[in-house]
Order: structure tokens, then sequence, then C-alpha cells
């Protein structure tokens, strides 16, 4: 299906702060595009209003919405997600970025014209998870996640609640803000965790777009020695040509042995494992210095370990890392701010939405970084 000419620029920024909850008129009467996944590795585009905010919601001009690997993994081949990864037909994305066009009723910290990232999921607000906006573990029936089970990013236009909205600084690109939003959330939740420093030679285990996140982050936290773990020749090459790692071990046979060398035989005082993958996973552990700290991050696979020497007489800190927070979202934001680090460096593919199958084909051929759908306002 080709894209739709609303015959406007899509969500240009408005001259002034608007009134709480001004709404612009061409968002009352115009249709947009946005990008479904049926399954099958199909994407479909399809014509659909755009919508309006209610009380406390904001209507996002999206500028940049990244692909993640969750979405390829439940959504794009089959519809295997139940429970949270539950996809109900809507518009998909979950990683996006833009400017706000309009604000609804009751909105006290959001304005007309805000740069903003969105915290991928809205809770129900009152549960302990919700409370410490910790909103992806919120386990109600109100809990909806972009591009899951709300209309997500691979849109012109995107349906916020103010609440999930993170403000971005100019410093930052809206590619910058897409990569936050999941990826590079994640990665800085598990890196923060067990506590990175320039104390620390990091492992990272998979060096896909949250590899090569945690990989840049821990850079950025002053980590001694970033070294990547990767099977695949095609990603061990994009981690070094941008720089992000001192080395790369192809895992495999001996994969082990030739990571704890690069430490003289003693182990890595933290590593990411980010493959998801069941020997990406006993890498990890087996390559753990003695009382260091191994966060798992990676979906899918298990993990199957002599747990005496391994873990109980290593003294080992294992620790599950799922996403982040709203908070430590912002976190991140500032700090990007602060560093003059730029996410969007992992970024090697820009599409714009009518290419989304496209971008979609890219990002499932693991042979690229990370894949933005970008629209222009």
């Amino acid at each position: 299906m080709r894209t739709i000419d609303v015959g406007h620029p899509v969500g240009e920024p408005q001259p002034r702060r608007a009134r709480p909850h001004e709404e612009p008129a061409h968002s009352m009467t115009k249709t947009m595009v946005g990008a479904y996944l049926p399954g099958g590795t199909g994407v479909d585009l399809r014509e659909v209003a755009v919508p309006r905010p209610g009380p406390n919601q904001v209507l996002v001009a999206i500028r940049a919405s990244t692909i993640c690997g969750s979405d390829l993994r439940a959504i794009y081949h089959e519809h295997i997600g139940s429970g949270a990864e539950a996809y109900q037909d809507v518009i998909a994305g979950h990683e996006p970025a833009g400017v706000v066009t309009a604000t609804g009723t009751e909105c006290r910290r959001v304005a007309v014209g805000d740069r903003v990232a969105l915290y991928h999921v809205a809770g129900c607000g009152v549960c302990d998870d919700c409370r410490t906006g910790y909103m992806v573990a919120c386990t109600s029936p109100a809990r909806a996640a972009y591009g899951w089970q709300r209309d997500g990013g691979h849109a012109e236009y995107l349906l916020a609640e103010e609440t999930t909205c993170v403000l971005l600084p100019d410093s930052l690109s809206f590619v910058d803000g897409a990569c936050v939003a999941c990826g590079f959330g994640t990665a800085y939740e598990a890196l923060t965790r067990v506590g990175t420093s320039g104390a620390d030679a990091v492992l990272v285990v998979g060096l896909g777009p949250v590899g090569l996140a945690a990989a840049m982050l821990a850079r950025a936290l002053g980590a001694s020695l970033v070294v990547g773990a990767e099977p695949s020749e095609a990603r061990a090459d994009l981690a070094r040509s941008l720089g992000l790692v001192d080395t790369v071990v192809l895992s495999g046979d001996g994969g082990v042995e030739a990571a704890r060398s690069l430490t003289g035989g003693h182990g890595f005082e933290v590593v990411i494992e980010c493959s998801g993958s069941t020997p990406g996973r006993h890498l990890a552990v087996a390559a753990t210095r003695r009382r260091g700290r191994c966060a798992l991050v990676g979906e899918g696979g298990s993990l199957e370990l002599a747990v005496s020497p391994m873990v109980i007489h290593a003294q080992l800190t294992i620790v599950g890392s799922w996403v982040t927070s709203v908070g430590r979202m912002a976190e991140l934001v500032e700090r990007l701010d602060r560093w003059g680090v730029h996410p969007e460096l992992t970024v090697t593919d820009r599409l714009p939405l009518a290419e989304a199958a496209e971008a979609y084909r890219r990002a499932d051929s693991g042979r690229h970084g990370k894949v933005a759908i970008v629209v222009d306002g």
C-alpha cells in the first residue's frame, strides 16, 4: 500500500507553547498510514484515522521508530506471544520518538512542541511496579504496550499517555531517542544493576543491537576493558568498525578460554549476556571472574550449569534484567546529553515508513545493526 499524502507537514512543531489541551485542526479530520505485522514475515500498511488525545494523553508526530528484536521474535514471523507479549493487531513499533502536536485535558508536564521519547508500556499506574516507574512489569489487565496491545510508533502519529513521555534534549536526535526507548534503556538497566564502573573489565555476549548498546554504554560508564563475544563475523566486524569494543572473541569452541585470556585468565568483573542463546549464556557465566557480576538480558533459550563450581564456589552474582523503568530511561537521556554520546551510531539502516517491509527484512537478516523507520516532519 502506498503512503497517503495527508497534505501538510507531519507534526510541524508549533512556534509557541500551546494551551494545555490545544489540538491542531489537521488532526481532527485527516488520516495517516500505520504499519501492522500480520505474521509470516509480512508488513501491512493501512490507512487509519489520526487519533485525538483524551485526558492525560498527548498526540505525538513520530519522527523515528526503531525495530526491536522482540518484535522479530514474537510478532514478525508468527504471533507466538502471550500475556505481556500478546500482539493485538495494532500498529507496530514500541521504540518511538517525535514531537508533541496536541495534548488532552489534564496534562501537566508535556506541552505542544516538546520533543519526546516514549517509554513503551503504559501500566495501570497504581500497582507497586507502576509506582516505581517499572511499568513493563505491571500485571493489570489495563497494562498495554505500544506496538503490542495499543497502537505503536510505525505510523505518522501516535497517541501516548503523558506518563510515558520522556523529554528529549535538543542535543539528542529523534533516532537517539527511539534507540533509548527500549534497546539502550534495557542495556543501561543491566549495566547499572550490576554496578558497572571504571574498575571493571566488561564482556558483552551477543553483539546484536542490544549488545552494541551495552558495549557503548559500558565504555561511557568508564569500563577499563570492553570485549564482545559473538559467533557472527558480520556483527563482530560492525562492533569493531564502530569502535565500541577493544576486541571481539568469536564465540564457539574455545570461546571461554579466549575471553578469559584477555584478563590474564581471571575473567571479567561484569558480563552482560545479550544473545538469549544457551551457548551464549554458558559462556557468560563461565567467563565471569570470581565474585563477579553477570546480568542475563537476552530473551529466550535456557541455561544449564554445573552450579557448585561455576556459581557457588565462584561466588557469582547473577541477575535477570528486564527492560527498564521510566525513571531510569530519563536518567539515561540526561547522561547521554552530558556525555555527548549518541545511540544512533548503532543505526546502520534508515528507511521511510513506506518501506517498512524492507526495514523489517533487514532487521531480521541478522547482518545489520539497529534499523530505524523515519518520518520526515
